[in-house]
Parts: C-alpha cells; structure tokens; sequence
C-alpha cells in the first residue's frame, strides 16, 4: 500500500475518532463495528489521553508463564519470531485469554516505543483497561484482527498498526491467548495480517502435545494420554513412558477398543497373518501391564485407567464440525509403517475422514496446513482455489505456490 493511500485512511480514521470522543458522534459509515463496539466499551473505561497500559501483578505474570505450553513452544520457535521482528522492525506480543501481556520482543525502534507504554510483559491490553486494539479484538472475536493507526482508542498509539491472530491448543481446542505484531502505521503492509497468521501457526505447532506441568505442581488429572498422529509418545500421569514399538501398538489399540478386547481377537489386531504366538502377545501385554502400574485387565484385555488419544480429539473435532481445529490437531499419519494390520485400517480412516471434511469445508487456513503434510494431495488445493475464486484472501498466493510446487 503506497504511502499516499495509507495517509489518506489515517486522516479519515482520525477524523472518525475526533468526531466521537468529542461529541459521541456514533461514525458508523467511517469505521468498522467492532472498532466502534470496541470505542463503546473504552469510552466507559479508560480516557482516550490513557499513556500507558495498567500493568498486573509482576510475580503473579511471571509465574503463569513459567512452565507453561506457551513459554514451552516460543522458545522452541523464539529464533523464527526475532527473525521476524528485527527483519520488520516490530514487536512481538504472545497474550493469555485476558489480553495480559506474558512475552514480547521488539525490533530496535519498536521495542523503546513498546516499552513506554507498557507494552511489556504484564501489561493489560484488554480494551477496558488500555482501549480498542487488535489483541483484545482477537481475543473477543477469536479470529484474526487488525487495527490501524486512529482506530486504537488510545491517543498515544495512533502512530501504531497492529494484527493478530489467536492462538489455540491443536489438540484440544482451547483458547490460549493471541499472537500481535506490530509496528509504526506507515509501515502498514497486507501481508501484515498473514504474517501474524503464520506466526500464531508457529507457536501452535511447537506447543507441547500434552498440558507441561510447573515445576512444582503436579499434573491436575492423572491419567494415561497418547499421541499417536506423526509421532509416537505415552505419558502417564505427566511422565513419559518408554515403550518399544510393538508395546505402544498394543496401547494404541487398547485405548481406541475401550470396551476390551479378546486375546485372539487382540492377537489379530496386532499381527494379521503373521506366525506369532499367543504367548509372544501375552509377555508384550505383561510388560506393558506392568509399565501402568496394573491397569490392564484380562479376559478381555482392557485399561483401567482414564486415556485420552489425539486421534479420539481429531474425530471428535471433525463430527462437531470444527476442521480448522481437526488438522490444526492431526500431525500426521497414525503410526507410520505400523505392521499391525487394525491400526494401517485406522489411520486410512483418519486420514480419508480430515481430507473429506476439508473438501466438503476447504477453509484456506486449514487446507494451507494440510498442504504442509500431505503436499502431494493437490485436489484438496484445487477445491479450495475454486472456492476461493476471485477473492483477496491472503493464504491465495501460499495457496497457488503450494499447487504449483507439489506438480
């Protein structure tokens, strides 16, 4: 966007807000509704001439961060996000639900204007508490914002553009918080909002596939949880579990037969036509026994214990229709290069089910995602370009490289 145009959208948007932190004029055909939503909600709380954000207990944001699956994935991906900010001279925020601040960093010029106006971690940037902006917006609306220059309520980051995207746990769907760039307006660019997209993507990828306890407490409800999409992890009660191959198959099939399963039946499952002994399965199955502390049953062969699998959370996802989550969720096939004849059935059903789900339902977002597991499924690409059609979507152009690298 030319300097000129980005001139002229900062004096209409300054020429909105005067009008209605002035005289309460309402400028709905000069600003967006969730800005003026978001002015409505400040003017009730804060005054436009607020100089900083209010600031949260020190220690208190210090310890919710620590240990937790955020801090875990920035710092397994904080070399790409500083990259990324020096690169863009901006600032990066990473917030909690609330909109409190919990990690930044900043570029060199941004990084002295973020810190005057306690945009630091601590800092609360709800709307009630520092005006209208896009970390609260993505926040609220749990879907990526944007707010240039004058739409921020606050008087002393007019000078500011800022995008943000929400971040959410693949596995389960929970809210986490959001992602925020931002940088001077003038600055203003459109693949700011995709950039701020990719970055959140990032953060999610790298968070923990279970909840990573403090180091001093302990994990809430225990219980038995295994991934088993891509790679291939137990844990126990917050503890990981070494198991060899043929044990975590066992366990897989254990978990995802609830009901308990027959040794011959087990027996099948497990190895198909090869020449295997009942009594080979039944020593598997005593070791595995024994790695749980006793919670497997006999006759038939069940768990006994509360167990949660990122398969059960990927169909679950796809049947209530949330497929954005769904592949956010899948990291790949189940098991890969299993022999066990039930579980190559089961993840062909997963795989066949998320694919259809994403060409009944082509989100961009979503299918630039399963693009990066499965790049060689172009049809998935084609169905959501044509969907797409003429629009402006900003995933369009990683879209049309995706398609056209994987032919």
């Amino acid at each position: 966007m030319v300097r000129s145009d980005l001139q002229e959208r900062r004096i209409s948007a300054a020429r909105a807000w005067t009008a209605f932190v002035e005289s309460g004029d309402a400028a709905e055909d000069f600003v967006r509704p969730e800005i003026l939503s978001s002015w409505t909600r400040s003017a009730t709380a804060v005054k436009p001439d607020v100089r900083e954000a209010p600031l949260a207990d020190e220690d208190e944001t210090r310890e919710m961060w620590r240990g937790s699956p955020l801090q875990v994935a920035v710092e397994r991906v904080e070399e790409e996000l500083r990259c990324t900010a020096d690169d863009g001279d901006l600032v990066i925020a990473v917030t909690d639900p609330d909109t409190r601040v919990l990690w930044t960093y900043g570029g060199r010029v941004m990084r002295h204007k973020a810190e005057s106006v306690n945009f630091v971690p601590g800092g609360r940037w709800d709307d009630e508490s520092a005006g209208t902006n896009a970390l609260d917006l993505a926040n609220r609306t749990n879907a990526p914002s944007m707010v240039f220059g004058p739409e921020h309520y606050a008087e002393v980051v007019h000078n500011w553009v800022c995008w943000a995207a929400p971040l959410h746990d693949p596995v389960t769907g929970k809210h986490l918080g959001v992602l925020d760039l931002s940088t001077t307006w003038d600055r203003t660019h459109p693949i700011g909002m995709a950039t701020a997209r990719v970055m959140a993507r990032l953060i999610e990828g790298a968070l923990p596939k279970i909840p990573t306890p403090r180091q001093d407490e302990a994990i809430a409800e225990p219980g038995l949880v295994l991934t088993l999409l891509g790679t291939a992890e137990t844990w126990l009660d917050g503890q990981r579990l070494l198991l060899n191959r043929r044990q975590t198959e066992i366990l897989a099939l254990l978990a995802l037969h609830p009901e308990g399963l027959s040794l011959e039946r087990l027996h099948a499952m497990v190895y198909g036509d090869q020449a295997v002994t009942f009594s080979t399965l039944k020593a598997e199955v005593s070791h595995l026994r024994h790695a749980l502390g006793g919670q497997v049953a006999s006759r038939p062969y069940r768990l006994l214990m509360p167990v949660a699998t990122d398969v059960d959370q990927v169909l679950a996802l796809i049947r209530h229709g949330r497929v954005a989550a769904a592949v956010e969720a899948y990291g790949g096939d189940l098991l890969p290069g299993t022999n066990s004849p039930a579980l190559a059935e089961m993840a062909e059903y997963v795989a066949v089910a998320l694919r259809e789900a994403l060409i009944a339902d082509p989100q961009p977002d979503a299918v630039l995602r399963y693009s990066e597991l499965a790049p060689y499924d172009t049809e998935v690409v084609d169905v959501c370009l044509r969907r797409l059609g003429g629009s402006a979507h900003p995933a369009l152009p990683l879209l049309r490289a995706r398609l056209a690298a994987s032919r």
